[in-house]
């Protein structure tokens, strides 16, 4: 039975998203989805398509690519009748995040990042039913050659270590399949 908080972790294409939503689609009553995808080309575009396709009719979703924590908070102040919790996804808030704000300097943006995902995490207590926040492990990944790839990769290693840190259940997703790295 999924309770509390769970973190799915994995690699670009993993599968990390679908078995997340295996896990939410396990819970009776209606999923919400916070999407915090933008189509910003065509790929995009297809990637999000993709992923609406696959959710069943009867969940509910919420699209917000830099404030998914107020976006969480304000659905569940209005009463909305949930049984489950959703984010998909930690990274890509993050580069949102850090394009949205790329002229500031990193502590500020960490600020804002930290501010934000305390909302979320808050949100995910606050309302007392099962979330699942899904987000891509970058400790396996080279560093980056450039000032914002290392800014994004050091921003979400930070970010994982802290959703993991306060999650019940943490899982890695390595080709399809999940690994329960919490609790051990």
């Amino acid at each position: 039975m999924l309770a509390g908080l769970t973190l799915v972790l994995g690699g670009v294409r993993s599968g990390k998203s679908a078995f997340a939503e295996g896990l939410a689609g396990g819970t009776t009553g209606t999923v919400l989805y916070v999407a915090t995808g933008q189509a910003t080309d065509d790929e995009m575009a297809e990637r999000i398509r993709r992923h609406r396709v696959r959710r069943p009719a009867h969940w509910q979703t919420v699209e917000e690519p830099l404030a998914p924590g107020a976006a969480l908070s304000e659905v569940m102040r209005a009463g909305s009748p949930c049984a489950a919790v959703l984010v998909d996804s930690l990274d890509v808030w993050l580069a949102n995040l850090l394009l949205a704000h790329e002229t500031e300097d990193l502590p500020a943006i960490e600020a804002l990042a930290v501010d934000e995902l305390d909302i979320l995490l808050a949100a995910g207590r606050e309302a007392a039913i099962p979330s699942i926040l899904v987000s891509s492990e970058v400790g396996l990944s080279p560093v980056p050659p450039n000032r914002l790839g290392r800014h994004f990769q050091d921003l979400l290693g930070a970010v994982n270590q802290r959703v993991a840190a306060a999650a019940d259940t943490v899982y890695l997703v390595v080709a399809g399949l999940p690994l329960k790295v919490k609790p051990r």
